[in-house]
């Protein structure tokens, strides 16, 4: 079961399209104490990983989204896979601009994407040297909050997040379960275009 969410798309629609996408991972706790060995629902499935906030027990959701605020693709992957493992696989067939965190960052995996017509945009670490960006491009990567809106959604509405499941498959069925809910919600949050012209202007000036 696991290895079939790590190479689920939302729908045949989205197998080749042209578009900015916001790449981020999401962290399931299934163990928030972290009594790691007292936890035998998902023993042998689950695994121990470290993320921004420190060490957890459970699993990585990857999402990919489109300006609008539509789920393009998905991984979920054990706590101990790295983000950049799976960028493959998560932006298969896609195209544009793709927006990411600091964990992204790697020429190598810039390169793999930029043959497939995906360009990659990541915040900069402290070390590295300042790259030129068009206007819009500041302006997209300024956007990135905007899959954090869609994980809030996807908690507080579409319920995927548990910390009781008493299976590994009723864990797996309330994920695919919320994220199919949030693919048919009529509204989704999207990119404010009308912020677009003074983004521009302000990108421009300050080149």
């Amino acid at each position: 079961m696991l290895d079939l969410l790590e190479n689920m798309k939302m729908g045949s629609n989205y197998s080749s399209i042209s578009s900015s996408c916001i790449s981020k991972k999401y962290i399931f706790l299934v163990r928030p104490d972290m009594s790691i060995s007292g936890h035998q629902v998902f023993k042998g499935i689950a695994q121990r990983g470290y993320s921004s906030v420190g060490y957890f027990f459970g699993f990585k959701l990857h999402l990919a989204i489109n300006h609008q605020g539509e789920l393009m693709s998905f991984c979920l992957t054990r706590g101990n896979v790295s983000d950049l493992s799976v960028l493959s696989k998560l932006t298969k067939g896609l195209s544009g601009l793709l927006a990411g965190d600091k964990g992204y960052v790697s020429k190598k995996h810039e390169e793999t994407l930029q043959k497939q017509g995906l360009t990659l945009i990541t915040k900069l670490k402290k070390n590295m040297k300042k790259k030129m960006r068009t206007a819009f491009e500041k302006f997209f990567l300024a956007q990135r909050n905007l899959i954090e809106t869609v994980i809030e959604q996807l908690k507080s509405i579409c319920h995927i997040e548990h910390s009781r499941h008493r299976s590994p498959l009723y864990f797996f069925v309330n994920l695919v379960g919320g994220l199919a809910a949030y693919a048919i919600k009529l509204r989704n949050p999207s990119i404010k275009t009308t912020k677009l012209p003074r983004a521009l202007n302000n990108a421009l000036i300050h080149n």
